[in-house]
């Protein structure tokens, strides 16, 4: 006993290991009751959310199961994603010259670029659309001359300017504003010494944006890009005020003759989320593609991350 050190003898004066106050592989973690408890109560209100939506009859979700895949309301989807396909396509290949414009030493192409961007985006969506739906009353004939000079050829506006056109061309339009800026704060995300490091390496501007800067870039760009499709989605709904016939055209014209308005509107509603909830899944594995180079330069020393730009070229 004697020989026993000080931490093998017991507070109970017995031997064994003592119990050290400063050794955390045998502390206790405290219980968060406040977060437990707004746990509780946030799951009390969901439920009792989802129970009075399930219970009330306004809803009549036999009515919504009945239209939810109708060949009508189908229709309208299948319009829907057009629209929001063909839009964001034309929206970001327009944002990505106009980022490029904007960035430029070219003070004539930066003007035009930031002007477009203060108009597209300084007014709403919807007089867009209804300004290009009425695009005939301005001008009743599209022509191209020569300066100055003879009608080449002409086309009445109403027979180009249809519903689906003006529809593309404002979505378009209003999307390559908002996207030209969200491309532009991805291209300033990345360190100006890249660039000036691939021209060193007798690489063009424009090569070592699109090999270089623009790869780089996309780590910044797609989560903002993934909000505006979003938006898109939803955004679609507006052409319905020029009689195109996407989802919410398509449940409206239902509830004008059956005048069950709340469960053709949730018919919308779900559709809705459905699509939105499956571009944000998809929207998480392209950030994660996007964000593997990041992971691997952590894992790389400080010499490693360099830019490979003689591979680049």
């Amino acid at each position: 006993m004697s020989n026993m050190t000080t931490a093998e003898v017991g507070s109970d004066g017995g031997s064994g290991p003592s119990w050290n106050p400063r050794d955390v592989s045998r502390a206790i973690t405290s219980v968060n009751y406040l977060r437990w408890l707004l746990i509780v109560v946030v799951l009390a209100l969901v439920a009792q959310f989802l129970s009075l939506v399930v219970s009330n009859e306004t809803f009549q979700w036999d009515v919504v199961l009945r239209w939810l895949f109708d060949p009508s309301v189908i229709s309208g989807l299948y319009v829907t994603l057009g629209l929001t396909v063909v839009a964001m396509v034309l929206g970001t290949a327009i944002g990505l010259v106009l980022a490029i414009c904007r960035l430029s030493q070219s003070r004539a192409a930066s003007s035009f670029a930031a002007v477009y961007i203060w108009f597209f985006r300084g007014t709403p969506m919807l007089v867009q659309l209804i300004f290009w739906y009425n695009m005939a009353t301005i001008f009743p004939q599209l022509s191209i001359s020569i300066p100055f000079g003879p009608t080449l050829i002409n086309w009445e506006t109403n027979a180009i300017i249809t519903p689906l056109t003006a529809a593309i061309v404002g979505l378009a339009l209003n999307e390559a504003a908002y996207m030209a800026e969200v491309i532009r704060g991805g291209l300033l995300s990345v360190d100006p010494g890249q660039s000036e490091t691939a021209q060193a390496f007798g690489m063009t501007r424009s090569r070592a944006l699109w090999r270089i800067i623009i790869p780089q870039a996309m780590r910044s760009i797609v989560p903002p890009t993934g909000n505006q499709l979003i938006s898109m989605i939803k955004g679609t709904s507006l052409v319905s005020v020029i009689a195109m016939n996407d989802l919410l055209y398509s449940v409206q014209a239902v509830y004008n003759r059956t005048f069950e308005i709340i469960p053709l509107l949730m018919v919308a509603v779900i559709w809705y989320l459905v699509i939105t909830s499956i571009l944000n899944v998809g929207q998480t594995f392209i950030e994660r593609y996007y964000a593997r180079g990041e992971r691997n330069n952590q894992m790389r020393g400080p010499q490693e991350v360099a830019m490979p730009v003689e591979e680049a070229r």
